[in-house]
């Protein structure tokens, strides 16, 4: 007995000089890393574009080839960035830090990119994680073997990150990207959206995860690290009031509040630019009821906003519904809707939840609290499931979520949609030519990786290190997290600032989409030129190869294009598949880097091309007719598809024409290309049974890590919109 005493005396003071020790140690900021690799072989290189090329000769002989389509991701997160630093802690089982460099290494060596971005968040970023960041773009474009002929291009930037907690104060998300590198050519500080104190996206709730390290002690250095760089953020100071950009001396905290003011600032700086607003339509933080409308003036959209990310990780922003999560009356006053055959709004499912809850209570007490709920949720903004913060995810079911839409953003809000931005016009202003003021944006994709890794879409495998579909190891530290109901029949009131997530988001996750240009060479300033004309498009993450034309009267003109005809305008596609993926990577040899930096990034896939080609199965054609009156339904003018045309077997693509025999008003076309079915990670987002019950895949311990949550699906590439106006 005295030998057990003893020995249980001994741990207990063991364990206290450990937590002794550990507490001593505060952390500090991660390693800013080094990229590990050089630039790829000419020859490489050269076999990636001659394989491009071929297919388009193989698709029209005749057609001009001179420009290369090159591919890339615009919208590049490191764990510079909160969010990513948070989701990659150990109670995540996680990986770690994933800083700027690797993101040089990932595009290089795993996703085969030829340029990409990085788009940390600027309320996020230092002095010292801008100033590496700067120097990481600076280092990979300088490992390149021919400077003339790069193998990978790389800039720097940063993202926007506004959320309101109505639709009038509500902006969205907007990366800003530079084409120059220098230290001349970039600002000396990003900035950002959200002024000191605000309760909307503050670090307070990230917080809350340091304190695990009193529980997880063997990884307290991870978790005291993130509470350095809070600290270190929360150190900055404002910047002095009424001075923009290169008025004002030293690092310190800039706010535009508005993208009227973001434009300003970036104007004062005097670079070009490039500002992509993206995420438009993600439920998960953009109130119901938010719109495109407000921003469609000549304050709040500029000419350098000229491209919109329609596919990201947190999925597919491109199409409108009818439906709507929230109506408002005269006053203004918000009122849950009924549910449709195709759309039930989680507000209307609150009620549901609450009439299961009604034993005990009257009819008529029953009647009121579900009534109650119903209010409650719809005046929750993007958080109507904390109003019974104890209800699960299938208690919710598929509520508030597009069933028909493919790979869609969580609750997604259909007129923040690509497709209702463009069917709309502001009548109190005009263009050059008297027409009323419209959106004209390139379409494009990219993935919103966290954690360094641009182009993760080239294959679908590791879900949890591909998407953002992340989630706490086991269910003691769920436990801990889940949040609690003070009285289960008592709908409660919801703080909108509070950003309690809805658990159904792991199901909404993908390994993003990527971007791609019609360049005249693989120089930055070519790759620039080409996002600044439109002559873009996005793929859902494959690299398909698309070319969209307007062919009139022996005139050419590409996607991105705008045109004033009188007749018909007729179209031509042409369309590739992505390559059929080998397992694995090449052969070690032709990566410098060592075997286990290669598992670290790549988790054991690369970009692996065969010699085949998935067969291109049809072109879905959209025609939009923006309005030309005040208070034309948006129902009607967009037409989706407006035409199908089936693609022939084929070992090369799929080629077709088609015209506009009933064109009479200005119109707007694009097309989608669909390759055949291959299984996708969360491709069936909610999977919902034939009684109406989902079975989600989690991104925590609720589902096995190992399961890629496999489903079948078209993926697809969505060209830039072509624009016509009607000559009268």
């Amino acid at each position: 007995m005295n030998k057990m005493m003893r020995c249980l005396r001994e741990t207990m003071i063991a364990g206290l000089l450990a937590i002794s020790v550990l507490g001593g140690c505060g952390g500090s900021d991660q390693p800013s890393g080094e990229i590990a690799g050089s630039g790829k072989a000419l020859d490489e290189l050269r076999d990636r574009d001659q394989r491009r090329t071929e297919t388009a000769r193989q698709l029209s002989p005749k057609a001009n080839v001179d420009k290369r389509i090159l591919f890339g991701d615009l919208h590049v997160h490191t764990t510079y960035s909160i969010d990513g630093m948070a989701m990659e802690m150990p109670v995540m089982a996680q990986q770690g830090f994933h800083p700027p460099p690797d993101a040089c290494d990932f595009a290089r060596y795993c996703a085969d990119l030829d340029f990409f971005s990085f788009n940390d968040h600027a309320e996020n970023l230092t002095e010292e994680h801008w100033r590496v960041t700067k120097e990481t773009v600076r280092q990979c474009n300088a490992s390149v073997l021919d400077p003339d002929n790069p193998d990978l291009v790389a800039f720097a930037g940063w993202e926007w990150t506004q959320v309101g907690t109505t639709p009038e104060s509500h902006w969205g998300h907007k990366n800003v990207i530079f084409p120059g590198t220098a230290e001349d050519e970039l600002p000396s500080r990003p900035i950002t959206a959200r002024p000191r104190g605000s309760t909307v996206g503050n670090l307070d709730t990230t917080r809350n995860m340091v304190k695990l390290r009193f529980i997880d002690p063997l990884n307290w250095r991870r978790y005291s690290d993130l509470g350095w760089l809070l600290d270190r953020i929360d150190k900055i100071p404002d910047c002095p009031p009424g001075l923009d950009g290169p008025d004002i001396e030293g690092y310190c905290n800039e706010v535009a509040e508005t993208p009227a003011d973001l434009f300003r600032k970036l104007n004062r700086w005097g670079f070009d630019n490039l500002v992509i607003p993206h995420g438009n339509t993600w439920g998960i933080y953009t109130p119901p009821g938010a719109s495109w409308d407000k921003q469609l003036n000549s304050r709040q959209h500029k000419a350098n906003q000229g491209l919109l990310e329609v596919m990201s990780g947190h999925g597919n922003s491109e199409e409108y519904r009818s439906w709507r999560h929230v109506n408002f009356d005269a006053k203004g006053e918000p009122q849950c809707p009924a549910p449709t055959a195709d759309f039930t709004p989680c507000c209307w499912q609150a009620g549901e939840i609450m009439r299961q809850r009604c034993d005990g209570l009257s009819d008529e007490e029953c009647n009121q609290r579900v009534s109650d709920a119903r209010d409650k949720a719809v005046r929750a903004g993007p958080y109507p499931h904390a109003v019974f913060p104890d209800a699960t995810v299938e208690d919710w079911g598929a509520c508030g979520q597009c069933l028909d839409c493919f790979k869609p953003s969580l609750s997604l809000r259909p007129a923040s949609s690509a497709q209702y931005a463009m069917a709309i016009s502001n009548f109190e202003e005009r263009d050059d030519e008297g027409r009323p003021l419209r959106f004209k944006w390139g379409f494009i994709a990219s993935t919103d990786d966290h954690t360094a890794r641009p182009g993760t879409g080239y294959k679908q495998y590791e879900r949890r290190k591909m998407t953002f579909a992340t989630g706490l190891r086991s269910e003691f530290y769920a436990r801990m997290a889940m949040p609690k109901a003070d009285d289960p029949q008592q709908p409660e009131t919801v703080d909108i600032g509070s950003g309690i997530p809805d658990f159904r988001s792991g199901s909404f996750s993908y390994p993003g989409g990527i971007v791609a240009v019609h360049s005249d060479s693989r120089r930055r300033e070519d790759i620039w030129a080409a996002l600044k004309r439109r002559e873009a498009y996005g793929t859902s993450g494959p690299r398909m190869l698309l070319w969209f034309d307007l062919i009139n009267d022996e005139q050419t003109l590409p996607m991105g294009s705008e045109a004033t005809l009188r007749t018909a305008p007729r179209f031509r596609v042409r369309a590739g598949g992505d390559f059929v993926q080998k397992p694995g990577c090449p052969a070690p040899g032709q990566s410098p880097l060592s075997s286990s930096r290669m598992d670290y990034l790549c988790a054991g896939e690369c970009y692996h091309p065969d010699d085949q080609r998935h067969p291109i199965e049809r072109i879905e054609v959209v025609r939009i007719t923006p309005q030309r009156v005040p208070g034309e339904p948006v129902e009607q003018l967009i037409e989706d598809p407006w035409k199908v045309l089936q693609c022939p077997p084929s070992a090369h693509g799929c080629i077709v024409e088609f015209e506009d025999e009933t064109f009479s008003r200005d119109s707007i076309y694009y097309v989608r290309a669909l390759q055949s079915p291959t299984p996708a990670i969360n491709g069936d987002p909610l999977r919902v049974q034939s009684d109406g019950s989902t079975s989600p895949c989690y991104g925590d311990y609720r589902t096995d890590f190992n399961d890629d949550c496999l489903a079948p699906v078209h993926e697809r590439a969505w060209s830039s919109p072509i624009f016509i106006n009607h000559r009268q």
